[in-house]
């Protein structure tokens, strides 16, 4: 597969996004919709003027239909992907919606698509030497319970719950900041590349000199740089059932509670606020005790499919947070 590895078997997840102006959206998204039926691919692809942004998981075969029909699309010829191997399917059923924003920052006026109006792109093999630089601004533009999971050594945490705070905490905290330091450059990244990519759109916007960003996001970072030599911490939140991958792309050790659907580790399942299906350090005084009556009762039934051998429809379900 174009940006990605080839799987022999088994089935494939991937992520792709790309800036572009596009139109006619409502017939792209009924071709999608019977083409990933056909194929066997389920996942989530966002159309919007400013582009399309996704990640689908199926056979490699039918993944690979949906990316081609997706290069057939004027503006999204170079459209690449970044693919891990999956065990088993990482989505319950296929969604394409049409959006204002594939991201939402909530700043029509920015155009990414513009190749004036982004930041650098910086490569895996050039990232580590950039942002080791003692004169580098490093910032995850990620939310903060993706960082909680992992994060580039160094890095600055805006601490934001979605991705439409970063101009706030742009006015707020890094333009102060950018004053007092003078860095020679500011380096964004994100996940797959999509967040840091609109974000250096709007820094650029808005005066920031010296933009740049990881080309392919943590996601092609962890493909191509060997984990030994890795400036990368921790694992990366994924928005599917993996939940997590580690420096290898396989899923990792974070689960997500079933109540309010945010990452938990190792730790936080050990913890006496966690409760299976029922509550986790993130919820525990979030829900009402009729909310938290109606989760065991779901657990309950869970845990009587699950000594039956099947699968409850809520064990495979919780709710994903969103991206932005």
């Amino acid at each position: 597969m174009q940006g990605g590895a080839q799987f022999p078997s088994g089935l494939v997840v991937a992520a792709f996004y790309r800036f572009a102006a596009l139109e006619h959206l409502p017939e792209l998204r009924a071709e999608l919709l019977a083409l990933a039926a056909d194929r066997g691919v389920r996942g989530t692809i966002l159309l919007a003027a400013e582009g399309v942004n996704g990640t689908i998981a199926g056979p490699e075969a039918g993944v690979e239909a949906v990316l081609e029909r997706l290069r057939q699309v004027a503006g999204l010829e170079r459209l690449e992907a970044k693919v891990s191997r999956a065990d088993e399917q990482a989505f319950h059923r296929l969604k394409v919606r049409l959006k204002r924003e594939i991201v939402t920052l909530g700043r029509p006026e920015v155009a990414p698509y513009l190749a004036s109006r982004v930041g650098t792109h910086v490569p895996p093999e050039r990232w580590d030497a950039l942002i080791a630089h003692p004169d580098t601004l490093v910032i995850d533009t990620r939310n903060v319970y993706e960082v909680a999971i992992g994060s580039f050594a160094g890095a600055i945490d805006p601490g934001t719950e979605r991705f439409r705070e970063f101009p706030q905490w742009v006015e707020r905290q890094l333009r102060p900041l950018v004053d007092q330091r003078q860095p020679r450059a500011i380096a964004l990244f994100c996940t797959g590349g999509i967040r840091c990519e609109k974000a250096t759109a709007y820094l650029q916007q808005q005066g920031f000199e010296g933009v740049h960003h990881l080309q392919g996001g943590i996601l092609r970072y962890l493909e191509e740089i060997p984990e030994e030599s890795s400036r990368w911490r921790g694992e990366c939140y994924v928005f599917d059932q993996r939940v997590a991958v580690n420096h290898r792309l396989e899923p990792g050790q974070h689960s997500l509670c079933h109540a309010c659907g945010l990452p938990l580790s190792p730790a936080d399942r050990a913890l006496t606020s966690y409760l299976e299906g029922v509550s986790c350090r993130h919820c525990l005084g979030r829900f009402s005790d009729a909310d938290r009556q109606r989760f065991a009762e779901r657990q309950r039934q869970i845990e009587r499919a699950r000594e039956r051998g099947q699968q409850h429809v809520g064990a495979a379900m919780p709710p994903l947070p969103r991206e932005a």
